[in-house]
């Protein structure tokens, strides 16, 4: 239990990825607010601590086998690479579908639910902020952490340059997803459609549901493992 109390949400999902079951269970926030130590996010979303750290024990005693590589070993350049072809990659093939529904549903039932029409907003910005993030990381911060790694040294697109301010935007970034991911779930009343609604509006709120697991999981593998893990590089090779 001392190894959970002294450690942040971010840190012990790190450790053991199964954990962010009880996290996602409590609403308890591992991705962009995951430097918060445990109890404070359990203060935060009003829940009962010491429930919490019973139920993560109980977790660890029953993880299952993980098919994933221990990406707090494993190398940043692979890391990297499985975050655009896992995370990055499914929100390519997904946006461009739920921006055809969001839009329906908006269409279709919008005069009568007004909170579909908000959906539909929140989910165009939504949209667009990914879009243009997932090219910087793709384009400037990414290359920039495997040169770091393949080098042994800095490495800065210009002299004096650290990682430490893409990384800064980045986070800034997804606080800005997280806040989307929120608005998603209070509009859509925790993803529960109304009894008399579509086939599309019930898929919409499924999908939409399924983004927010991928987004959790996409934003802590950055926030919490990749993005310390090449400060801490960068650091080590003279920046």
């Amino acid at each position: 239990m001392s190894a959970i109390l002294e450690k942040t949400v971010g840190q012990l999902v790190a450790e053991s990825p199964a954990r962010a079951r009880v996290f996602e269970k409590h609403r308890i926030d591992y991705c962009c607010a995951g430097k918060i130590p445990l109890a404070d996010a359990c203060k935060r979303r009003n829940v009962d601590f010491d429930t919490v750290v019973r139920e993560l024990e109980a977790c660890d005693a029953t993880e299952p086998v993980s098919n994933e590589p221990d990406w707090t070993k494993a190398p940043l350049s692979q890391l990297a690479d499985h975050i655009v072809e896992t995370h990055h990659q499914y929100l390519k093939d997904e946006l461009p579908r739920l921006d055809a529904m969001t839009a329906r549903v908006a269409k279709v039932h919008g005069d009568h639910a007004p909170e579909v029409v908000q959906i539909r907003s929140v989910f165009v910005e939504f949209r667009r902020e990914f879009e243009e993030h997932a090219e910087k990381e793709e384009q400037i911060l990414f290359p920039w952490i495997k040169r770091v790694e393949s080098s042994g040294r800095a490495n800065a697109p210009f002299p004096g340059a650290t990682m430490a301010n893409p990384i800064r935007c980045m986070e800034h970034e997804h606080e800005s997803a997280g806040q989307a991911l929120e608005q998603f779930r209070k509009l859509s009343n925790d993803y529960q459609p109304p009894m008399d609604a579509c086939n599309t509006w019930r898929v919409l709120y499924a999908s939409l549901e399924t983004l927010e697991q991928d987004m959790h999981v996409h934003i802590h593998k950055e926030n919490s493992i990749l993005f310390p893990r090449s400060l801490a590089l960068e650091q080590q090779s003279g920046s």
